[in-house]
């Protein structure tokens, strides 16, 4: 062990809800990694470390976006060796960060929700059972795409070739998609003629991505569109299996699931940003 003192104690732990939107979406994970490290050094929050040789801030990632998909939904927690006010971290990382990596919400982590020590490591990351996305097909019509996703929804395995760090694997799609709509309202409002579908895809091994999906869409309905699509995720949390929507996994009691329908908005009254709007811009634009 090396000389000195034992690193400082983490008294607070706390849960950051961040985005990664418009031209950040292409940066890879190692980056924005130090990106936040780097905020939390300029915002001057009391970040905790590890202990040897080499001590790195205790700072850990959950359910992280791949590079070149836009996210309204990623979590990270730190810990502290001091206690701060969740609202004033969320000021000061949030104005520290580059603009498309924005900060959303910061909540103390409670006991029995990965505050107690006794809980095992990973518990929020379980938590994370499934994503909504929203997938924009530019150039596609409605009635090319609504007839893909029905076709698609009355499957009952897809099987699909992806290469993987273990080799090509061969795997059904289908199983994994709890829900999948044309969202014709937000492509109504889009800036050009456009498919939009919204989905809620459970998190499974090996990870059924948005581009498995297209690949799926291709096979069951020859859905080829002319450019790539733009995706961006929207919410990800505990899945509820008897309505298909999610649940905030930084608040439980609040659903944010897939909406009912052509409806734009979440179970709590919330508008939902769409293609288009100011808060959603850089999530859609190329």
């Amino acid at each position: 062990m090396p000389e000195g003192p034992a690193p400082a104690p983490v008294i607070q732990r706390l849960r950051v809800r961040y985005t990664k939107r418009g031209r950040l979406r292409f940066t890879s994970h190692r980056d924005i990694s130090r990106a936040v490290e780097r905020a939390v050094r300029r915002a001057g929050i009391p970040v905790a470390f590890s202990g040897g040789f080499t001590p790195h801030p205790k700072i850990s990632y959950s359910g992280a976006a791949a590079t070149g998909v836009a996210s309204e939904a990623e979590y990270l927690e730190i810990g502290l060796t001091e206690t701060r006010d969740p609202a004033r971290v969320r000021a000061d990382l949030d104005a520290a960060l580059p603009p498309g990596l924005d900060v959303v919400d910061v909540v103390p982590v409670r006991a029995g929700h990965g505050g107690d020590a006794r809980q095992r490591p990973g518990a929020f990351a379980d938590r994370l059972e499934a994503s909504e996305w929203r997938i924009r097909l530019d150039g596609v019509s409605h009635d090319d795409a609504a007839a893909a996703v029905a076709a698609f929804m009355a499957a009952e395995n897809i099987e699909v070739e992806r290469l993987t760090k273990k080799g090509r694997r061969r795997f059904d799609v289908r199983a994994a998609v709890s829900a999948c709509e044309l969202d014709r309202r937000a492509a109504e409002a889009a800036d050009a003629p456009c498919a939009i579908l919204r989905m809620v895809v459970r998190h499974s091994n090996p990870a059924v991505r948005p581009d498995d999906i297209l690949t799926g869409l291709r096979q069951v309905a020859d859905l080829a569109p002319p450019s790539p699509p733009l995706v961006t995720r929207l919410a990800q949390g505990p899945l509820d299996a008897d309505t298909g929507g999610l649940a905030d996994p930084l608040d439980p009691d609040r659903e944010i699931g897939l909406p009912s329908g052509d409806d734009a908005t979440t179970a709590g009254g919330q508008e939902r940003p769409q293609p288009g709007d100011a808060a959603s811009a850089d999530a859609v634009s190329a």
